[in-house]
């Protein structure tokens, strides 16, 4: 069974996308990531799949439209 990799949006959590390829930390950029970043950010199942939160296109917009929206730790939009 292959590992999948899902992108799911922090703030909104719609799914952004899935990579379902065999890659390292290295290939997705993890590895740039410091420890306390990839304990936000990461999460990691038996099974080999990893969740990473990360921001959809449309909390990137209203994030950048509405900065005070950074003090919640979800809106909708």
């Amino acid at each position: 069974m292959k590992m999948a990799v899902y992108y799911g949006c922090r703030h909104c959590g719609q799914t952004i996308g899935v990579v379902f390829e065999n890659a390292t930390e290295a290939d997705l950029g993890f590895h740039e990531l410091n420890e306390m970043e990839k304990d936000e950010l990461l999460t990691y199942y038996e099974n080999g799949d990893i969740h990473v939160k990360a921001i959809c296109e449309d909390c990137y917009t209203a994030l950048s439209d509405n900065p005070q929206l950074y003090s919640y730790p979800y809106f909708i939009h």
